[in-house]
């Protein structure tokens, strides 16, 4: 099979010396695409072991390359996609609940850099196609570094509001999914058009356009956010069927249909004969959803919280990595990783040095896909508002101090007292007591929201907002 990428072909020159530079031809840079699914949890794939959902596409990806037990990101869309991004934990950014993700800086000396940003200096086309507006929600994805955007603003997009207002128990519209913007350009998304669909076939369109060159495309599905609608595959409603029996057929074909795009955006890339030469990433960007979260079992099993929750369900996401021919296929990594892996990740795939000027916070996973098995790191971070905490493979220390034993992990984490004698316990403590110092969340940049990790202070807002006028 084709070793594509540069890392593994130096090895090679290196195993074969007799060599001459002149008989070894320069392989192109390999292909990156991340596609991120909203609101999906990790017990909503059924390579995972997921109890309700068949997920065979995605399982098929898992089973050709590495899957991860423990990686993390924080619990809501917008710090995890900041995390996502930056590589740099939300105390650094800023981003510590959903609305201050918009400070973030973009421009002078202390702007983020962002991912597309350094992989344009390696060469690369760089594409944003889907979800996107808690960075910027006055501006657009054009400001972080890609080349190609097409965003909607909120979440949950699917059909416009016409065909919405036929679906809909009550008739009513919620978000505005009438409209998305191409390249800066304002579009009308039509009565039989699906945005799942729509955001697949612009994906496709700019691998073509790109083939010839190094690409990136960041794809932040619309699939699962809510209010869940019917896909283009879905049966019609039966007469008398409860509305909640109703819900829960239509989620299960939400993920079904999410699951057949990715299949279809692999065979894409076999068509075009890409696929050895490109890093393909599926990951979630936040736990379950709490409508769904009852229903996100494993062997019966629920796990503990869901989106917006600091317990191990609310930042606990689906990750996999597939590379045919490059990383090993059928692996399961145990290690913790979290979100601000991806950037150094992406970085030594591209073969592009990180930003020297500003605190990193990821680990390049490269290692893992090469097949080592050691832990890259003992620890990782997770914060949602003015609550954070570091985990290891077996326990969490938070903010107030509290030590959970995690061995029953996700389904349960046990709250250890603080006068414990158990040896293990007290080593835990204090190993991660240390790194929390190390890092000094409360050093950084502090959360001024509501305290609920989704919204800044309301009181601030109501101080910002104009006065109306007696009796309007």
């Amino acid at each position: 099979m084709r070793r594509p990428i540069a890392f593994l072909s130096l090895l090679a020159l290196a195993s074969w010396p007799w060599l001459a530079p002149a008989q070894v031809v320069a392989p192109s840079k390999p292909n990156i695409i991340y596609i991120l699914a909203d609101d999906l949890g990790y017990a909503e794939l059924s390579c995972n072991g997921g109890d309700a959902y068949k997920t065979p596409n995605i399982d098929a990806l898992a089973a050709g390359g590495l899957r991860f037990t423990r990686f993390l990101t924080a619990p809501l869309c917008g710090p995890s996609r900041a995390l996502i991004l930056t590589g740099r934990y939300a105390f650094r950014t800023g981003a510590t609940n959903q609305d201050a993700c918009a400070n973030l800086v973009r421009t002078g000396a202390k702007a983020e850099v962002m991912i597309p940003t350094l992989l344009k200096k390696a060469g690369y086309a760089t594409a944003m196609i889907g979800k996107w507006g808690q960075l910027s929600p006055s501006g657009t994805s054009a400001e972080w570094g890609f080349d190609y955007n097409l965003y909607y603003r909120g979440s949950g997009i699917y059909w416009n509001s016409n065909v919405v207002k036929g679906m809909t128990r009550d008739g009513a519209v919620r978000g505005n999914p009438d409209t998305y913007v191409v390249n800066g350009k304002t579009m009308q998304l039509g009565d039989k058009q699906y945005m799942p669909d729509l955001l697949h076939r612009h994906v496709v369109d700019f691998i073509e356009a790109h083939q010839k060159q190094p690409f990136f495309v960041y794809y932040s599905l619309s699939h699962v956010h809510g209010e869940i609608l019917p896909t283009p595959d879905s049966a019609p409603g039966k007469d008398g069927a409860k509305s909640e029996e109703r819900a829960v057929e239509l989620f299960r074909d939400n993920v079904v249909y999410m699951d057949k795009l990715v299949g279809q955006l692999v065979a894409e890339l076999d068509r075009l004969k890409l696929r050895d030469n490109t890093l393909i990433v599926f990951m979630g960007d936040n736990g379950t959803a709490k409508p769904q979260a009852e229903r996100a079992t494993i062997g019966g099993k629920r796990l503990e919280g869901e989106k917006g929750s600091m317990k191990e369900g609310g930042g606990l996401v689906p990750f996999l990595m597939n590379w045919r021919g490059v990383a090993a296929a059928g692996k399961v990594n145990p290690n913790v990783a979290d979100a601000s892996d991806l950037l150094p990740t992406f970085a030594e795939v591209a073969g592009v040095p990180v930003p020297a000027d500003r605190v990193l916070d990821g680990k390049s996973l490269v290692p893992y896909l090469k097949g080592e098995a050691t832990p890259l790191r003992p620890w990782v971070y997770n914060q949602l508002g003015p609550n954070w905490y570091v985990r290891d493979a077996g326990w969490k220390l938070n903010q107030a101090g509290e030590l959970y034993d995690m061995q029953n992990a996700p389904f349960s984490e046990t709250l250890v007292p603080v006068d414990s004698k158990d040896a293990a316990a007290i080593a835990a403590r204090t190993r991660l007591a240390a790194a929390l110092t190390q890092l000094n969340p409360a050093g950084g940049i502090l959360d001024q929201g509501d305290g609920s990790g989704r919204s800044a202070n309301k009181d601030e807002k109501k101080k910002k907002k104009p006065a109306k006028a007696d009796g309007k």
